[in-house]
């Protein structure tokens, strides 16, 4: 039987935890650049948006996965320079948003744009990363996108796994060059599920 569900946004009580989530599922592509672990909780907890956000709740309302999304409205991590400085200093803020620039990717009309996907440890085998991918997919139905799109990077396999088994296909890569040092990988590739096609 099934101990978890999936609903729209974030519970507010969970929104410290969201953002840890964020920071462990993500941390092997932004430990250097947004480390040390409590600044960065600090700083996703301040930006983290629910309304572009989808999550999985076990029976105890305890956040246990989170799907986020990008539109030209917003996103569920975004933040600004200012936003980066209440948590690192200008200085600090400086130069992380001038790397975090080389990591952003442009919308494209009628594409849904996954921004982060993450399963805690004991939500792990339970079929809750593939829950989200399909609430992800059904959103960009709602939203009437033709296709969503995600990057994975080289050092999760894993994750680019489950993306191809459910559907999604490579689109391209990115090279990160000598920013590799920076960011802990040396490609991403694009992912696309075009809306209407199995699984």
């Amino acid at each position: 039987m099934q101990e978890w569900t999936i609903q729209t946004g974030i519970p507010v009580d969970q929104i410290d935890r969201a953002a840890k989530l964020y920071w462990q599922a993500f941390e092997g592509k932004l430990g250097r650049l947004m480390g040390p672990a409590d600044r960065a909780h600090g700083f996703f907890r301040e930006v983290m948006d629910p309304r572009y956000a989808l999550s999985a709740v076990d029976e105890n309302g305890t956040l246990i996965g989170l799907a986020g999304y990008k539109t030209s409205a917003g996103s569920m991590v975004g933040g600004n320079l200012s936003d980066l400085a209440r948590s690192y200093g200008w200085f600090g803020a400086l130069w992380r948003g001038l790397l975090l620039s080389a990591l952003e990717r442009d919308i494209e009309d009628g594409v849904l744009l996954m921004d982060g996907i993450c399963v805690a440890p004991e939500g792990r085998g339970r079929g809750v990363g593939t829950a989200l991918l399909s609430a992800i997919k059904q959103q960009a139905v709602d939203q009437g996108a033709k296709a969503v799109r995600l990057d994975v990077i080289d050092t999760n396999p894993r994750a680019r796994r489950l993306y191809e088994r459910e559907g999604f296909v490579a689109v391209g890569e990115s090279q990160t060059g000598p920013l590799k040092w920076v960011f802990g990988f040396s490609k991403a590739t694009g992912l696309r599920f075009q809306i209407g096609q199995a699984p």
